[in-house]
């Protein structure tokens, strides 16, 4: 199955839901609250998060990230969402596809899908459904710590393994798992 570039649009998210808009809006004055930015433990040798309190039902993580760790490819599913870095800087590099949501295994995807941002403290995004992604602390000597929020909560996470163009489901993570 080839994938190609994905229209540009938005996802209705229903009207007492936050928005992409509030929730990127939530995430930047969280990350601009240098109190809790700095309470968050850091670990020199793997990510630490603290769950916080989003708007609107929505699913909020305080996280760090050591120097040179990443997420590895996921999306959120269902969810929207949005993410700002509060110090260090991150990468993110996204496919601009909308994937089928299930059924598929392997897929090869069409040139011209990357994206590649970089996200020095205070800059961030919002993202719709099924947004595929890794986020990486590239830094060899600085930790990144960014705050994210999603809309519904996470039902799952989806991890993928990339070699060139094609894309593979490795598993489908669940609450449970990381909570």
């Amino acid at each position: 199955m080839s994938v190609s570039p994905a229209p540009s649009t938005t996802p209705s998210v229903g009207a007492s839901a936050p928005t992409q808009a509030e929730l990127l809006d939530f995430v930047r004055r969280t990350a601009a609250d240098a109190e809790l930015i700095s309470s968050l433990p850091l670990d020199p040798e793997g990510r630490t998060w603290v769950r916080l309190e989003g708007p609107g039902g929505s699913e909020a993580w305080l996280i760090g990230w050591p120097p040179g760790t990443g997420t590895g490819w996921h999306d959120h599913a269902e969810s929207v969402g949005a993410f700002v870095t509060a110090s260090g800087e991150l990468k993110e590099n996204s496919l601009a596809v909308r994937l089928p949501a299930d059924g598929w295994k392997t897929l090869e995807l069409t040139d011209g899908v990357d994206r590649e941002r970089r996200l020095p403290a205070g800059k961030g995004r919002s993202f719709g459904q099924h947004h595929v992604h890794e986020v990486l602390n590239e830094s060899t000597d600085e930790h990144a710590i960014s705050v994210h929020a999603y809309y519904p909560p996470l039902p799952q996470i989806r991890r993928y393994s990339r070699t060139a163009q094609v894309l593979r489901l490795e598993h489908v993570e669940r609450p449970e798992d990381w909570q």
